[in-house]
């Protein structure tokens, strides 16, 4: 299933850090929401990304979706702080 945005809204999976020991044991998921993602697609007025940039957000401004098991994240340009 593809989303397409509207207007300035972008569309990103969420990215699921997984936490370590400092001698490189993987514990899991962290357990604070991560508040980076990958750019899935944009809207038509998106000018600063584009499909595949990681980008960093604002953790409380987006809606979230889950298809097929899979956690994607609906925010406005406005809403994204930096790419990565």
């Amino acid at each position: 299933m593809t989303l397409k945005p509207l207007k300035d809204r972008v569309v990103a999976v969420v990215e699921k850090p997984l936490e370590k020991t400092k001698s490189g044991i993987l514990l899991g998921e962290a357990k604070e929401k991560p508040a980076y993602a990958v750019v899935e697609s944009v809207g038509p007025e998106v000018k600063a990304v584009k499909k595949g940039d990681r980008i960093v957000y604002k953790e409380y401004s987006t809606t979230d979706l889950k298809i097929d098991d899979k956690e994607y994240i609906i925010l406005k340009e406005e809403d994204i702080l930096a790419t990565m």
